[in-house]
């Protein structure tokens, strides 16, 4: 989500928007209008309800204030009503604005209308949902996408309300600032139960807050055929807390007490039967005490902040949970029976039709702002509906729910198919996958498959379909949940496919409209047509890899499937016989071997791969062009004089180089597309949303990005240009570019260098747009021998513009190509061959720089992992990365990095072998020894983290213990397996298993035979350990404090262990729209216009809401720039507010101790110390802290920030001592992380200076401020304001220390009747301490009164009209006295 200022164009951000549309001309500011039609307030008027105002908005659906009403505290109880204006009834799926004489003011009526069954279970069902609504047992189960959030227990509720209600903030000894022993610095304890915090109102529903004792369905259900002719439609039971036991007739006209006991069937009204329309009023009724604590739990569930209680897109498992008491529930039970199907979220008809849904969505219309907005509204609601349900039947699958469609074959080859989901398992079945590794390929398939699905699905093509996939791993076994193409179970495989290969490329077909589709994702996904000859050796054309097929449904929609090779073949880990890599690679040793043939390079890499050939294409062109220049300045003489230093332009010579080696230089603006040249298209920004428009790459850009990223071409490349005539002279401008260092690491030019070439880079482009324009034929010769030139030599498939793409079926075993391709074939297998030595020698270096220099921060496994993809590394390179870390001088400075590696490599090994000894302890659909399951994982768990050397099985005592059982038990038939092998497992065993793997997997060797040698070695920590494991193979543990380090008994028992989760990958569509207007705001804020910026944003945030709803990642991220924002333009409190929300949306849709999570924490504490509210925001800070201790431990160059916050804020409530712990030990951190001579180190100093000072303890304030002061000296200059500011801050700290002196001599030669002269001992203001956290949290530009703030409305003003007048940026940031260049960045002191 950090396309930061990818948009260049920024002036067009408006229109941007229109992205890939037809309609993109008439510009988007009037559809954005549309959107944001005025609301209205109308009146509602519920029985037995004062008549209330309620704000809607035109575009809302009558159903949406339904919703409100269900949601309200004083009609919440209400479910089966209509909504009458003057006596008509409302349609509920009517719009507002298109309903008659609806307008301001307007009346609504909520009338009650009779029941259906389906509207007593529903209103049942509701009732039931209002009595749980503050039990957090749905979220620890992972069910109905409910998730925790703990914010509430350290704001104390709400925030907004809290600053107003206690201005304790300011009277400074109310704050209790001791922090918990275990989060100081220095403490090794790392305990887990703080991870959840007792919740208050958790408390309460466990006990007194209960309304009900039981409500479940009663068993006389359903009612007999002559009661149902009295209206009766279900029965319920039910016990109140008075223990009053009741049974209640739902009935057409509502519920009504009836005469049935538990074994008497009556169904007559009882005297009085308290007939009431709702639940609720028939039970406040019967019992006090239902009436008392339903009321005071809805006052509390009204009160509590919105995102705690919205459902998120899809489900969030916490890997940790309290023992939960398992109360009754009748909903609960009978949705595991039913799997919901007869009122699946309230849709006619039995059953979903999921490949109906996800195409249609798919069909919507899209010219316009708003019928976008509809459309992925749709697509994205099915999807998460998709998802949740795929999830629901692989579980049921793999606990043998489900029946399979083939019931006569072995477990392993059973297909199912569930509420319209068709289900498979990861294994290779009937030998498919036996020339490409077998059950390995199998396990890989799905996945590769999914990417492919969504790369298809973000590129969008119209007319071409793709499957709903999602893969879930669950207990072991891989299933691969699809959505069916109509017919195709009626016929064979072979009569459906039309286009592709079922035999791997032996037989292929092929068909005019799907070349036709496929042609138009090729550009944007980079795949090439090519010709191969099937098994009558006739050439057939294809657009696709061969396994990808082609079936036209029943519904006549063309459908893609088998998208496994999308992307093309990663030769560093596919040996290929009589292929030879290149240099870069063979050095590290690659090619190797890999568990399976479906290796494949991301789609990432491919995209940073065209990039930076693109930028190679352009220089190349532009160093001819210069030559040519040359050529025509010096004349004939030039040709004549051979030691001419004029660069001299060769004749180009005939025979084409091979390809272009690699280079080692990396861009990482994400731009997607090959381009006619330069000429790109607005289409372009289809295949990527973060594209930046490629006609505003203008030498300006091209300059910035050169001087930022540009590396150093490899010696091969210059060579093989050399051969190519594409540059002679030695001392041109390449000669500088080609210096290579030694390990491949990326170089930064010399500036002077890049302004040579820019006026030749904005000559190659004109001509390329040129040519791109007329075919070429208004451009002389010599112009287009230069592009010629320039292709040839970066690998473009065409002549005359630049166009990399890839033939995914190369070194594809079975796929044959025709003679005539041979050299087209040669030339792509070593476009390969330079793409993985890219990968190796760039990204690979590229990643480790922004590791040193910060720009990258992983956390964790998931931030890391995340980190290798955004370059385009996968996972399976992390023993290479850790190698090269291992090598890199500064490997001090990655320690960090290095050990969240090898903590990553460590639990992905482990969670391999998990997954096979899962396996073999019970088969799917046999229901073989499941009741031994949680002794099986707390076995493996004790021997991968436990110290006890011998943890030996506990196999669980036979709950069911009978004497004729066992004896049968003994004689069981040993065909059934012996289902103990498990317990055979030791901790010796396992961790030379892991270390295996690590060798076989990541080649890379792990010294250490035990948990308590890796924690030695690496410095890792047993719970991250646990916190990886748990979350990558799904397993939920209970909370509780382990102790891992014990010699004498194992650390977990069977009890521990709670649950498994199943663990789901699936697509994530976007929101095109919303992205543009996010990324161009985020743009504006760099170029530091922040109204706009914040104007745009907001737009931003209104357009994610409307197609993602209320929670979302990429809204938390747009909520969390919005509250930068309103801080840096000084209103605090809706920064407050604004990063609440974020801080609440992360914990629930990441994870509540996700990394995001933890930043988040902080921002929101930087915003409550501005508002004053001291004491939340140490709680804040010193929850960062233990949840940073607990996912990377202590030492972590993110710390040392940590910790200046809190150092900060408690010599603000003067706890000096504690103060300093923290900012000598962030000091430590910066010192270790950034380097002796970084700016943030001398920041530190002079942090640590104050607090000595405030102790009066000059001698020590002055040694730290002197280190800072020398650092600012050496690195800045002895002018620089910083370096004026340490000096004088010097001046005064002598001054005091001498002034201390004198009175301390006074006291020794006088006694105690000296005349002492009162020093000034003062408390930090809390504005210095606030401006002291905006410089160490990156926020340069703080209006701290009104005049600030005008001055800079005007500032924002004066630009805008120097900007119309077309005044240049570089003119502006000369003549602007206030520094508005608030770049957002984590922290502004680089070094």
């Amino acid at each position: 989500m950090n396309g930061g200022g990818a948009h260049n164009h920024l002036e067009e951000s408006k229109q941007d928007g229109a992205g890939d549309t037809d309609g993109g001309e008439d510009s988007n500011e009037q559809e954005v209008i549309v959107i944001q039609d005025t609301g209205f307030t109308v009146k509602i008027q519920a029985p037995g309800t004062e008549p209330f105002d309620l704000q809607v908005s035109p575009q809302e659906m009558v159903q949406e204030i339904h919703q409100v009403l269900m949601d309200r505290e004083d009609t919440c109880h209400r479910t089966c009503f209509s909504l009458q204006l003057d006596g008509n009834v409302l349609d509920n799926f009517a719009e507002l604005k298109s309903i008659e004489g609806l307008q301001e003011g307007s009346l609504l009526k909520v009338v009650e209308e009779p029941y259906t069954v389906r509207e007593a279970r529903i209103h049942v069902r509701h009732i039931r949902d209002l009595l749980k609504s503050l039990d957090p047992s749905d979220a620890y189960n992972g069910v109905d996408c409910n998730s925790l959030s703990f914010l509430s227990v350290f704001t104390d509720g709400d925030l907004g309300d809290s600053g107003k209600r206690k201005k304790k903030g300011s009277e400074l000894e109310q704050i209790d600032c001791t922090p918990p022993e275990h989060i100081l610095p220095g403490s090794k304890e790392r305990p887990l139960v703080p991870l959840q915090p007792q919740n208050k109102d958790w408390k309460v529903i466990m006990t007194p807050l209960q309304c009900l004792k039981v409500l479940t369905m009663s068993g006389w259900n359903p009612p007999p055929g002559n009661r149902k002719m009295h209206g009766d439609l279900l029965y319920l039971y039910m016990v109140t807390v008075e223990e009053r036991h009741i049974s209640i007739t739902a009935s057409t006209r509502g519920f009504y007490l009836n005469q049935s006991t538990t074994y008497t069937f009556n169904p007559k009204p009882a005297n009085p039967s308290f007939l009431s329309h709702s639940l609720v009023e028939l039970l406040s009724q019967i019992s006090p005490a239902f009436k008392k604590n339903f009321t005071s739990l809805q006052k509390k569930r009204v009160q509590r902040h919105p995102f705690e209680r919205i459902a998120t897109p899809f489900q969030v498992y916490s890997w940790t949970a309290p023992m939960v008491d398992h109360a009754m529930d009748c909903v609960r039970a009978e949705d595991a029976y039913t799997s919901r199907l007869g009122y699946e979220e309230h849709i006619p008809g039995q059953t979903r039709d999921w490949n109906e849904e996800l195409q249609t969505t798919r069909e919507l219309a899209r010219k316009n702002l708003p019928e976008r907005l509809l459309r992925e509204r749709a697509i994205f609601k099915v999807h998460s509906d998709f998802a949740a349900a795929a999830t629901r039947g692989s579980m049921a699958v793999i606990d043998g729910n489900v029946m399979a469609i083939n019931p006569g074959e072995e477990t392993r080859m059973q297909m199912f198919i569930w509420n319209n989901i068709f289900f498979s398992l990861g294994f290779d079945v009937r030998d498919h996958y036996r020339e490409l590794g077998g059950d390995a390929a199998a396990h890989a398939a799905p996945t590769n498959d999914l990417n492919g699905v969504r790369a298809y699905g973000a590129v969008d093509v119209e007319g071409l379909y793709t499957l709903g996939t999602v893969v879930v791993d669950y207990r072991g076994y891989r299933v691969t949940a699809q959505s069916i193409i109509p017919g195709i179970l009626e016929r064979e495989q072979e009569q459906s496919v039309i286009y592709g290969s079922i035999d791997f490329g032996k037989t292929v077909v092929s068909h005019g409209k799907y070349l036709d589709l496929l042609e138009k994702t090729s550009r944007p996904l980079k795949v090439q047509k090519h010709n191969v000859l099937n098994e009558k050796d006739e050439a057939v054309e294809l657009c696709s890899s061969v396994e990808c097929k082609g079936i036209i449904g029943n519904d006549g929609r063309h459908y893609i499937l088998d998208l496994l090779r999308t992307f093309p073949p990663d030769l560093n880990f596919l040996p290929v016989e009589g292929e030879q890599l290149l240099p870069e690679c063979l050095k590290q040793g690659f090619p190797r071997q890999h568990r399976h043939r479906l290796a494949c390079l991301r789609q990432e890499l491919i995209e940073a791969f065209v990039e930076h050939r693109y930028l190679l294409f352009m220089k190349m062109a532009a160093l001819q062009l210069m030559q040519q220049k040359a050529h025509k300045d010096s004349k004939m003489a030039a040709l004549t004089e051979t030691g001419s230093p004029a660069p001299v332009a060769n004749p180009p010579c005939t025979e084409a180089p091979e390809s272009s080696g690699t280079s080692t230089e990396t861009i990482t603006h994400g731009n997607s597309d090959t381009v006619p040249l330069a000429a790109q298209t607005k289409a372009s920004s289809d295949a990527h949303p973060a594209a930046a428009t490629e006609d505003s790459m203008n030498a300006d850009a091209v300059k910035a990005q050169q001087t930022t990223e540009t590396g150093s071409l490899t010696a091969a490349t210059t060579a093989r240009a050399v051969d190519a005539g594409v540059v002679t002279a030695t001392n041109g401008p390449l000669a500088h570019v080609a210096t290579e260092s030694q390990n491949g690491e990326c170089l930064l030019e010399g500036k002077a260098d890049v302004e040579d070439g820019i006026s030749g880079l904005a000559q190659a482009k004109q001509l390329a747009e040129s040519l791109a324009a007329d075919d070429g034929s208004g451009i002389d010769p010599k112009s287009r021998e230069v592009v010629l030139n320039a292709c040839k030599a970066v690998g473009s498939i065409s002549n005359t513009s630049f166009d990399i793409r890839f033939n995914p079926d190369i070194f594809s075993p079975g796929v044959r190509f025709p003679e005539d391709s041979v050299d087209d074939i040669q030339k792509q297998k070593q476009l390969l061959k330079d793409a993985a030595a890219f990968l190796v020698s760039c990204q690979i270096p590229s990643l480790i720089k922004d590791c040193l220099d910060h720009s990258a921060l992983p956390m964790d496994g998931a931030t890391l992992t995340e980190a290798l993809h955004q370059r385009g590394i996968n996972v399976r390179y992390l023993g290479n990365v850790l190698e090269f870390v291992n090598k890199t001088p500064a490997k001090a400075q990655l320690e960090h990095f290095y050990r969240i590696g090898i903590s990553e490599l460590i639990t992905r090994c482990a969670k391999h072998i998990f997954k096979t000894y899962l396996q073999t302890m019970y088969s799917v659909s046999q229901g073989v020894e499941l009741s031994a399951l949680s002794a099986a994982v707390s076995h493996f768990l004790n021997c991968f983290l436990s110290s006890f050397p011998d943890a030996v099985a506990h196999l669980p005592a036979d709950e069911l213990v009978s004497r004729r059982k066992n004896r049968k038990r003994r004689n069981r038939v040993p065909g059934g397996g012996d289902n103990t092998a498990w317990a055979s497992l030791t901790p010796s065993e396992l961790w030379k298993n892991i270390v295996s793997e690590a060798q076989s997997y990541y080649h890379f060797t792990l010294h250490c035979e035990s948990a308590d040698q890796v924690v030695e070695e690496y410095g890792l920590q047993k719970i991250t350990l646990l916190r990886e494991i748990s979350i990558k193979a799904g397993i939920q543990i209970l909370i509780k404090e382990y102790n891992f380090d014990s010699r004498h008994k194992p650390t977990f028992t069977e009890e521990d262990i709670l649950n498994i989760f199943p663990v789901v990958k699936h697509v994530n569509p976007k929101a095109s729209d919303a992205f543009h207007f996010f990324q161009s705001g985020q743009a504006k804020v760099q170029q530091g216009f922040l109204k706009e910026g914040c104007e745009l944003i907001n737009e931003a945030l209104n357009l994610f809401n409307n197609v993602y709803g209320a929670m979302h990642v990429e809204i938390c991220a747009c909520l969390r720039l919005l509250a930068r924002l309103n801080y840096i333009m000084g209103d605090h409190p809706e920064a407050l507010s604004n990063q609440q929300k974020a801080v609440l949306m992360s914990e629930r849709v990441l994870g509540i101790e996700h990394p995001n999570t933890i930043q988040e924490y902080m921002h929101l504490a930087l915003y409550c110390f501005a508002n004053g509210q001291l004491s939340t925001a140490l709680k804040l800070l010193y929850r960062a802290r233990y949840l940073m201790l607990l996912v990377c431990g202590e030492d972590h160059p993110e710390m040392a920030l940590l910790d200046s916050n809190i150092g900060l804020v408690l010599h603000g409530v003067m706890e000096y001592d504690l103060s300093l712990r923290f900012l000598e030990n962030a000091l430590a951190i910066n010192s270790k992380y950034h380097g002796p001579r970084s700016l943030k180190l001398a920041l530190s100093h002079h942090l640590v200076a104050r607090v000595y000072e405030s102790k009066a303890e000059f001698r020590s304030a002055l040694q730290h401020e002197k280190e800072g002061y020398t650092i600012y000296k050496n690195q800045v200059g002895e002018a620089h304001e910083k370096t004026k500011e340490s000096s004088e801050y010097l001046k005064y700290l002598t001054q005091q220390a001498v002034a201390l002196q004198r009175t301390m001599n006074e006291i020794y030669k006088n006694g105690s009747n000296a005349s002492i002269m009162p020093l000034k001992f003062t408390a930090p203001s809390m504005a210095s301490v606030l401006e002291q956290l905006n410089i160490i949290n990156g926020i340069i530009f703080i209006p701290l009164s009104q005049k600030d703030l005008e001055n800079l409305k005007a500032e924002v003003q004066r630009r805008q009209q120097l900007q119309e007048s077309g005044k240049s940026m570089e003119e502006l940031s000369e003549d602007s006295p206030l520094q508005l260049e608030d770049k957002i960045p984590m922290d502004i002191n680089i070094d």
